[in-house]
């Protein structure tokens, strides 16, 4: 029967592609004479108020909804993406009523999880919402491909606008003069970032970019997935066969796929196209040789008299797309073929996307070694450099997971790869499992206890407990597969042991694991009685509540069998993988595309840490110690998707590994370290990446010093000019500034007592009582009692300017703007002093250098002897509303007592370190030892003027083209 209702609301969407209008008013221009009551806002809300599973119309709407509420940029609407704002502002137009919002708004809920981080210069508009939604085929036509492989509606519409944000940051490929944009996409490891540059390259193909070459990896297995993915999901049916007729097996013989399981079945089909793609190398062919000769880059002009770009040319020629791996054979043929090409290579726009932008494509050659002020370059970093020098009209953009090479690129080398123009950083994908997962960060959570185990000197190297949770937990899988959970993603089951870098450790450590396996007992009682406990003690105290999980191990106990064949199978479940070139990997037989099923434990690490997906990875083993960052941050193959079992992954994982022969190191609290620092610099271009007065507040080329500021200790791939980028000043209204590099040394400790000393003698003796109020708003709140003092401004910056850090250049830049306090600097007049108390049986007080006695806190250092946080997140919200940040309250009346006007506040924790003992034991007659406590602290400045933060940097950098030139500051403000 036809659905008239859904019809209609399909037409009336489908005319309102700029935006919403009045709904009603539209509906009936459009709507057909028979059916005038679909016009009819009462029938679609009850529709909507009793739609199941399935729903057409509702899934119209939802995806129409969702793609509003992501929308960057809005005419229609001030109201900023994803908020009840926006949703709003859409409602109006549309023209609904009070009870169609709410039927709608129950069934598609507000989008608000974070969209992607843009940092940019300003550029030319060129690829708006309409010329892009006017030429969108190969687009559209991967959407809609993502939604039948299950993406969400929020999924597609935020890789449309992480997408677009890419598109429209390249040059016109129409344009007159050529200009090769440079950009830089940040990803997470194991996120998606190829959906990311395939949706890029099909936007960018409509757009009318004609070349498109993809760098995607070191092996040729990487690279071959990067083609088959492309193949499969973009390129599609007709363009690989290129008229061979699919029932003419003579027809057939040459051209891919014809062994693949999945062909034809999940190759995306197109039909009829506006234009065709030629491809220049194949799933098992990397690029030799151009294989039409170089005709095949002799794009066929319908005006020859015309250049290629002219829009009546570009839109008629077909596009060229190559998949080439970063090998300096391969490249170098490229190079070789492009210069044969003629004049017509200036005319193409091209498209180069970099997958694992800071794997060889970085210059790594040593600066003070060049001659005669000439840069050399590395092998591969300056193919690419020639590649983009032959093609003035290329785009490069470089997709990565760990930025911090590329950003310190040189920017003054105009024929490097510096993303001098955008750097886009991609939002924690819906379903990903990353550190949060893993990592309690703001010291609160469940991460640890239920996905991490430690190993420990006092627990025994616990290989055979990871052994047995990976049996188990694949018997877990087809326990679920079999009870209607989809399976595809039970396809591969997976563990990864790491313990070392050497070939040879690697293999004496799969002998070990191989007999190990053998003498486990897998179809013994004892074995099942382990498996049992495994079970009971950990898995099903952990367990998914939305997911089946056996009440009982009887009747787990089957697929147990099932599992340990399929891991068995083969007569081996270990796998070494360690080599370094393709026949290697060829031998391995370690292709999660084309093997059915690999059930294996993995021995190796280091040549699966990038680009690579560990497919069906649940058991991770990791003891490796490193003292380099990105190297540690590359392991994390336990980050990614785990559809149907994230509650089963486990990461055993090194707490005391040596690192020398004196010194062990926590794996997991190092771990945990770097990616807090990652999360602090994405949360950085975060904070600076809205546009000021229709300007950007921070350029690529000014983001170094917001990495050196996190993340010193890691040294980038090359040392240049842009090592003289200093960051000097951090200007932070209404913003949390919680230092963590506090020093170590007895004697900077007791000096920073010393400093403090005024202040603690200025505390009141009367307890204030602070309120921190449930934040969803059930009316549950917690009370601390504080002692409390108010220092002037200039007493809090004598204060402040004389203490001993840790990192002095850390907190440098927040001190420069608290030495201005006029309005243009931190505005603030005097701070309210705040030291939290406690009591009860674990409470201990004591008094420093015979102030007042109070409450002694214990925090922890982590792996680089900094702290991870200082201030208790139950603290915060009092402070914040003595600062103007938020609303006043009468539940936390001494809030609002303090409060003033140009009032910040200060959070204060005389703390010790849990590693140094019980801390009643460091009390003696009510006294510490000031040489054993960090006064560690948390401020925040008075909110501006109208009660919202406007944050500002202000770098100082030397001139990159003149050694001697003056330092030259640099302000960027609201």
């Amino acid at each position: 029967m036809t659905d008239h209702l859904f019809n209609l609301h399909g037409d009336v969407l489908a005319a309102m592609r700029r935006g919403p209008k009045h709904f009603t008013k539209l509906a009936f221009a459009l709507s057909e004479a028979d059916e005038p009551a679909d016009t009819e806002l009462s029938h679609f809300r009850d529709r909507i108020a009793v739609a199941g599973p399935g729903d057409e119309l509702t899934a119209l709407w939802h995806r129409t909804l969702t793609s509003w509420d992501l929308a960057e940029q809005a005419d229609w609407s001030d109201a900023p993406p994803r908020t009840d704002a926006r949703r709003t502002d859409t409602y109006n137009r549309l023209g609904f009523g009070a009870d169609l919002r709410k039927a709608l708004d129950g069934a598609v809920p507000v989008f608000k999880e974070p969209g992607p981080t843009v940092i940019s210069e300003e550029f030319t508009s060129w690829y708006s919402r309409d010329s892009a939604a006017a030429r969108s085929f190969y687009w559209n036509s991967y959407e809609q491909l993502l939604r039948r492989k299950g993406w969400s509606d929020a999924a597609v519409a935020g890789l449309d606008e992480a997408s677009h944000a890419v598109v429209e940051r390249l040059s016109d490929p129409t344009r007159t003069e050529a200009y090769g944009a440079r950009g830089l996409v940040v990803g997470y490891v194991q996120s998606g970032k190829t959906a990311n540059f395939t949706g890029v390259t099909a936007k960018a193909m409509d757009a009318g970019y004609r070349l498109v070459i993809v760098l995607g990896g070191t092996l040729n297995l990487l690279r071959d997935q990067t083609q088959r993915r492309l193949d499969m999901e973009l390129i599609g049916q007709e363009n690989i066969l290129r008229g061979a007729d699919p029932s003419d097996p003579d027809a057939l013989v040459g051209i891919d796929y014809q062994d693949d399981e999945d062909w034809p079945a999940k190759f995306v089909s197109h039909g009829h196209r506006p234009f065709n793609i030629e491809r220049l190398t194949t799933r098992d062919d990397d690029y030799r040789s151009l294989r039409q000769g170089i005709g095949a880059l002799e794009i066929e002009k319908r005006e020859k008299h015309l250049p290629l770009y002219v829009p009546d040319n570009l839109h008629r020629a077909a596009a060229r797309v190559m998949v080439v791996k970063k090998n300096k054979s391969v490249l170098t043929n490229l190079v070789k073929d492009l210069r044969k090409i003629g004049p017509i290579l200036r005319e193409i726009p091209t498209l180069i996307i970099d997958d694992e932008s800071d794997q060889a494509s970085v210059n790594t050659s040593d600066p003070k070694k060049w001659e005669s002020g000439q840069t050399k370059r590395t092998a591969i970093n300056g193919l690419i450099s020639e590649l983009l020098g032959l093609l003035p009209r290329a785009q490069y953009v470089g997709y990565t997971a760990t930025p911090f090479a590329n950003v310190f690129i040189d920017p003054s080398d105009g024929e490097d790869i510096f993303p001098r123009d955008f750097l886009i950083s991609l939002p924690r994908p819906v379903g990903y499992m990353g550190v949060q997962d893993f990592h309690d960060l703001d010291g609160e959570g469940t991460a640890e206890e239920t996905h991490v185990r430690g190993i420990h000197d006092d627990t025994g190297d616990r290989l055979q407990e990871a052994m047995d949770a990976f049996v188990l937990t694949g018997a877990l899988k087809l326990y679920r597969a079999d009870r209607g959970v989809p399976e595809g993603p039970f396809r591969h089951h997976t563990m990864l042991v790491h313990e070392s870098v050497k070939m040879d450790d690697h293999a004496d450590l799969a002998l070990r694991i191989n007999t190990q396996w053998h003498k486990a007992g897998y179809t013994s009682h004892e074995g099942h009685a382990r498996l049992e406990k495994l079970l009971v003690d950990d898995f099903a105290h952990h367990a998914d509540d939305g997911l089946p999980t056996p009440s009982a191990y009887a009747d787990l106990r089957p697929y147990v069998s099932r599992a340990r064949q399929l891991i068995n199978a083969g007569g081996n479940p270990v796998v070494v993988v360690n080599g370094d070139t393709d026949r290697y990997f060829s031998q391995i037989d370690l292709d999660f595309d084309r093997t059915p099923n690999v059930w294996k434990i993995l021995v190796g690490g280091t040549k699966l840490s990038r680009g690579f997906t560990v497919e069906g990875l649940t058991v991770t083993y990791y003891r490796r110690t490193t003292r380099q960052a990105d190297t540690l941050m590359q392991m994390g193959r336990w980050f990614g998707f785990r559809p149907g079992y994230r509650d089963l992954v486990r990461l055993y994982i090194g707490r005391e590994e040596p690192l020398t022969k004196t010194q062990t190191v926590d794996l997991y609290e190092a771990f945990e370290a770097i990616c807090r620092d990652e999360e602090t610099f994405r949360s950085q271009l975060s904070r600076y990446a809205e546009l000021v007065d229709g300007k950007p507040q921070v350029t690529p080329a000014q983001i170094p010093p917001l990495v050196s500021q996190h993340l010193p200790w890691i040294r980038p791939s090359g040392r240049n000019k842009m090592f003289n980028a200093e960051l000097v000043e951090i200007r932070s209204p209404g913003q949390w500034v919680e230092p963590t590099a506090y020093p170590t040394d007895g004697a900077d400790l007791r000096h920073n007592a010393e400093v403090w000393l005024p202040a603690l003698e200025s505390l009141s003796q009367d307890i204030s009582a602070f309120v921190t109020l449930s934040e969803d708003d059930q009316g549950s709140y917690v009370r601390y009692p504080a002692k409390t003092a108010i220092l002037s401004h200039a007493q809090l910056l004598s204060i402040m300017s004389s203490l001993t850090w840790g990192r002095p250049d850390l907190f440098a830049p927040h001190l420069a703007y608290l030495n201005d306090a006029s309005d243009a600097g931190c505005a603030t007049d005097d701070w309210a002093l705040i030291l939290p108390q406690t009591s009860g049986r674990t409470s201990v007080a004591a008094g420093i250098l015979g102030a007042q006695p109070l409450t002694l806190v214990q925090r922890k250092r982590n792996a680089r002897g900094v702290f991870n946080r200082i201030s208790g997140v139950s603290h915060r919200q009092s402070a914040e509303r003595i600062a103007g940040i938020r609303p006043l309250c009468d539940d936390d009346p001494f809030a609002t007592q303090f409060h003033r006007p140009r009032r910040g506040a200060v959070l204060l924790y005389p703390v010790t370190d849990p590693d140094l003992g019980d801390l009643a034991g460091h009390v003696t007659r009510g006294t510490i030892d000031p040489a054993k406590v960090v006064m560690a602290m948390a401020f925040i400045p008075a909110a501006g003027p109208i009660g919202r933060p406007s944050p500002c940097l202000r770098f100082r950098t030397a001139n990159p083209g003149k050694a001697d030139s003056p330092i030259v500051s640099i302000r960027t403000e609201k």
